[in-house]
């Protein structure tokens, strides 16, 4: 029997893979792709980790950059206007530019070789990254409530409001390129820290919006409108928080989409040589994907024609799974390759 053998696949991908979903239609389904954007763990393939790991350090670099700008810019009207929605919105985007760091941090120790004490290497850095975020998000709701609070029960009028309306707006702008320009690269390259950064930064813009609702209400006569945005905001941060801890909790759980598993299985089970697929487990090592199987084949398949056969359905993996890594298939004991 031959033993089995790890691949690394670098794949040209062509997008086209063929399978199908059920969508949301309407308002609800526009939603929810705004928040939860559909992906397999990753809709495009990258042609190795080291250009994956290049490219979500990019990502992470101008991100920081542009949100700390943002940030910054709407510190100083906090600071002249007493805006608390616009403190509670600038709280949020300070961390968003914050979660920026560790994620910067994992992408670089992805590029690390493994070691005889890291054999898996350091890919799940990234999911370590991950609870920061979660961390840094449950931190920023907190803040944004306990101010917010606050100022309903000693009122302060609100100054400079065409500053904290342009502000809202910057606040949502900034907010809206970073969390494109985040969600794409990391369904890219597979990292779900990466989305799950984006899809944070996309509910920053929305709550930058409710700022200039704030202002809004303000000029119309309701003071109190300027917290009660601030308390909205620190809802809309919570129910960020449970959809995120959720998808970094089940990485760290070596969980997968389970499209990806019956895409896998159908590659293996379709190949006239397999009679039966007996194992198949697939884990997101950060950005890339490992893929273990076992399956039982034609009892007289040899040893150079298990290589074969091995090398066709690996192949044919790296096509349906974007972010494939390692490949290492064992052919099952009852049906050894004969020498």
């Amino acid at each position: 029997m031959p033993a089995p053998h790890n691949h690394t696949h670098s794949q040209e991908h062509d997008g086209a893979h063929g399978h199908s979903h059920s969508h949301k239609g309407g308002f609800a389904g526009f939603i929810a792709h705004l928040f939860v954007p559909h992906s397999h763990d990753a809709s495009d393939s990258i042609d190795d980790a080291l250009e994956a790991s290049t490219q979500g350090i990019r990502a992470v670099k101008i991100s920081l950059i542009a949100l700390g700008a943002t940030a910054l810019l709407q510190g100083v009207i906090v600071a002249l206007s007493g805006s608390i929605a616009l403190l509670a919105d600038t709280i949020h985007n300070f961390s968003d530019a914050l979660t920026a760091i560790p994620l910067w941090i994992a992408f670089s120790l992805s590029r690390r070789a493994a070691t005889p004490r890291y054999t898996w290497g350091f890919g799940r850095a990234e999911d370590l990254a991950g609870l920061f975020i979660v961390a840094m998000i449950a931190l920023s709701a907190v803040l944004a409530a306990v101010e917010s609070v606050h100022r309903l029960l000693e009122p302060r009028p609100l100054e400079y409001t065409g500053w904290v309306f342009a502000a809202g707006l910057l606040g949502f702008a900034g907010n809206e390129l970073v969390a494109i320009y985040r969600i794409r690269t990391g369904r890219r390259i597979g990292s779900a820290a990466l989305v799950a950064d984006g899809v944070h930064a996309r509910t920053d813009g929305f709550t930058s919006l409710a700022v200039v609702l704030g202002v809004v209400g303000v000029w119309l006569g309701f003071p109190w409108a300027d917290p009660a945005i601030g308390i909205l905001i620190s809802l809309a941060i919570v129910v960020l928080l449970i959809g995120t801890a959720r998808d970094v909790g089940r990485r760290l759980l070596d969980g997968v989409d389970p499209d990806l598993t019956r895409r896998a299985r159908d590659v293996l089970a379709h190949d006239s040589r397999v009679i039966a697929v007996d194992v198949l487990r697939l884990r997101w090592n950060g950005h890339r994907l490992t893929l273990q199987a076992t399956v039982t084949t034609s009892g007289d398949l040899s040893v150079d024609e298990f290589h074969s056969l091995e090398h066709d359905l690996t192949h044919r993996l790296g096509h349906a799974l974007p972010g494939l890594g390692d490949c290492a298939l064992t052919p099952q004991p009852g049906s050894a390759a004969r020498a």
